[in-house]
């Protein structure tokens, strides 16, 4: 078994106040919205950055999952960095890589400059969120978990929402690295507020950096995306070299488990993944992150190339979903005290499915307010689905497994960004192959899409079923 990961100790004098602990959360809240807005914020824009850099716009979504990719790699290092260098210090140095990355994007005049700049960017990003989550879990008692939890997770469910009709402004009364300029004001200025809010803390024993469970994990996430992404690719050959990576991704996947199960300080400790709750929020809450993470990236699309919406349009009609989040967010707390976590992620669950299904109907003639309506719906489940799953990850984690657990969780969760994309993509292009239409993108692909994804979320309950009616009653006391 591996050791706990150690706790931090405040080098200064005082625990931070209640205010100065909002204020942290709410600052955590800003990165996590700044990291997940890049995730889809460019998916508007994705039609005329492929003309200005001679690319196929479903080509560009390796734009999107290198960054999301260079995140899931880079997170494990969040907690070792943290507990080396001192959380604030990390902290403040992810979002300067971030701002300057940022800038990077927006400059870049070709595909390969765009992919290395979004990862370094998706570097920042992996470094940013988890250290300031830590930080937060750490200062926070269990029955203010949930508040503190949705402060902080919240503007990051938003943000995959707003980041296409931003994205659709910008381009429409703009040009597209404006979509990236945006980060440089939020980056100085969070950065700014690290210094002065984040407490100087240090590891009291630091962990010996695990070099060979890095290059695993690394490895297996490399190969398992790049797979991804050859399988949804055109070029003949790709099919069988993307399986192969698929496989190669899957072997050093099982040998990364392996060698942190048996390592005394692994990089990335498994432990909290024996309590069932945290099990059920990582496993099965990946394949309903990966399921709805797929909407942003998929309904510009569809509502762009295939019924000729300009960017705006299309961004303002995805704004729907984000309505329905605003709209459920008083009522998230009150219903799992009402119903229990379990029966939430269940009927829940269906309702989010339903809705993805609800998608089948979208045609180039169906009236906007339907398609509004299901987006709202869609969005309404959305953010119970999240705030449920966040809650129940950390309702049952001792505080000296925060730091391990924090880790975890944020690997999962862009794990699943990355995956629900790149799925996206490749069901988008065996459609296009089984259909014989390659390179013109049709209704019917857009339909086939959404029905993989909703399997993905019928998949997802399979954990909400074998939790307990009970579960995460720690943190819903009043």
């Amino acid at each position: 078994m591996a050791r706990s990961a150690t706790l931090q100790t405040p080098t200064a004098d005082t625990v931070p106040s209640a205010r100065q602990a909002m204020g942290i959360a709410l600052l955590v809240a800003v990165t996590f919205f700044m990291e997940n807005l890049d995730a889809t914020v460019i998916t508007t824009a994705l039609p005329q950055m492929a003309k200005d850099f001679g690319e196929s716009a479903v080509s560009l979504n390796v734009g999107i999952s290198a960054y999301l990719l260079a995140v899931a790699i880079f997170i494990p290092l969040s907690s070792w960095l943290a507990d080396r260098l001192g959380a604030r210090g990390v902290f403040a140095a992810a979002i300067c890589l971030f701002t300057v990355a940022s800038i990077l994007c927006g400059a870049a005049s070709s595909l390969e400059w765009f992919v290395l700049a979004r990862v370094l960017q998706g570097i920042g990003g992996a470094l940013m969120v988890p250290v300031g989550r830590l930080v937060v879990l750490r200062i926070t008692e269990k029955k203010d978990l949930v508040r503190m939890l949705a402060i902080i997770t919240w503007p990051g469910l938003a943000a995959p929402v707003l980041g296409p009709p931003i994205g659709g402004f910008l381009v429409t009364h703009f040009s597209w690295p404006w979509i990236f300029y945006l980060n440089v004001p939020l980056g100085i200025v969070a950065g700014w507020a690290a210094l002065r809010l984040i407490p100087s803390t240090r590891a009291v024993e630091s962990r010996p950096f695990d070099v060979v469970g890095f290059v695993l994990l690394a490895g297996a996430c490399a190969a398992l995306f790049t797979g991804l992404e050859w399988l949804g690719t055109p070029e003949p050959g790709q099919l069988a070299k993307g399986a192969g990576l698929v496989v190669l991704g899957l072997a050093l996947t099982f040998a990364s488990i392996r060698h942190c199960q048996r390592h005394p300080t692994p990089l990335l400790p498994l432990d909290a993944a024996a309590i069932a709750t945290f099990r059920a929020s990582i496993f099965g809450g990946t394949l309903f992150r990966a399921s709805i993470s797929a909407l942003p990236f998929l309904l510009p699309l569809l509502l762009q190339v295939s019924f000729g919406l300009s960017a705006v349009d299309a961004g303002l009609l995805v704004l729907a979903i984000f309505a329905g989040n605003l709209a459920m967010k008083p009522f998230t707390t009150p219903l799992m005290r009402r119903f229990g976590m379990r029966q939430v992620l269940l009927g829940n669950g269906l309702i989010g499915v339903v809705a993805v299904l609800g998608c089948l109907t979208f045609e180039a003639d169906t009236p906007w307010w339907w398609m509004a309506l299901v987006l709202f719906i869609s969005g309404l489940s959305r953010s119970m689905q999240f705030t449920c799953y966040n809650a129940l990850g950390f309702s049952e984690v001792p505080k000296d497994r925060m730091s391990q657990a924090s880790t975890l969780f944020s690997m999962f969760f862009q794990l699943a960004m990355a995956l629900g994309v790149a799925v996206s993509a490749l069901l988008l292009q065996l459609s296009m192959k089984v259909q014989g239409h390659m390179g013109a993108v049709q209704v019917s692909d857009f339909h086939w899409a959404f029905v993989g994804i909703a399997l993905t979320g019928v998949v997802a309950l399979v954990d909400a079923l074998k939790l307990p009616a009970n579960a995460g009653e720690q943190v819903l006391a009043r």
